[in-house]
């Protein structure tokens, strides 16, 4: 089986040479010119390895890679970046990565750091956490009722995993707010009844329950 591999990098010619490279080296890479549609990619598919520029549009790299983290995605990542300053190295480590390369670099230099943090990760292996007959594939970002995959919006998934973690406790409208957007983004408590809304008709009223004046509470 093919090893995926997330590119992002907004450069449409290099990206374009690292995907015909990687791709004549027997991988399956998905090249996504900006944050905002490579953290879309990463709900729609599994992926073995990402490989991220930092100045992207959107959702910069190192910003992407720090949401990915907070939603517990353990996917290997490596930045390829121009930057050379330890300080931006330093907050690349920090978000989560687990290697980078300066550009301009060689490709099988790269080709050699890819087949490293592909051996240690064991391609990917899923990370299952359950609560009752509730179950959340961490790896390929997906939520179970009995065993049966149900269809959620990121931010649906998000909740969903938020509420996993914290079964049994209140879950307060701060905690929702904090794990759904960022500082930059707007949000709103009618948006957080929407999504908890949908999450009731997919897994049962009765399964999050309404703490009155305080937020939310999965029952385990």
């Amino acid at each position: 089986m093919l090893s995926k591999i997330l590119l992002l990098e907004d450069d449409p010619l290099f990206g374009e040479s690292i995907q015909d490279f990687l791709e004549e080296e027997g991988f399956e890479v998905t090249l996504c010119p900006n944050g905002q549609e490579a953290l879309s990619s990463t709900y729609e598919h599994q992926y073995d390895l990402y490989l991220f520029d930092i100045n992207v549009p959107l959702i910069d790299g190192l910003s992407l890679l720090s949401e990915l983290r907070g939603s517990h995605d353990q996917t290997p990542a490596i930045f390829l970046t121009s930057h050379q300053e330890l300080t931006v190295l330093t907050e690349a480590f920090k978000n989560g990565a687990d290697d980078y390369l300066k550009k301009p670099f060689a490709t099988d230099e790269l080709l050699v750091r890819i087949h490293a943090l592909l051996r240690r990760s064991g391609g990917g292996a899923k990370e299952i956490q359950s609560v009752g007959d509730l179950s959340i594939d961490t790896q390929h970002k997906v939520v179970l009722v009995e065993g049966k995959e149900i269809l959620l919006s990121p931010k649906e998934y998000q909740l969903m995993t938020l509420f996993i973690r914290n079964a049994g406790e209140v879950v307060t409208k701060e905690m929702i707010t904090n794990e759904l957007w960022s500082a930059s983004e707007p949000s709103s408590e009618g948006a957080i009844r929407v999504y908890i809304t949908r999450l009731k008709q997919e897994i049962g009223n009765e399964r999050i329950l309404n703490v009155r004046g305080l937020g939310y509470r999965l029952v385990p």
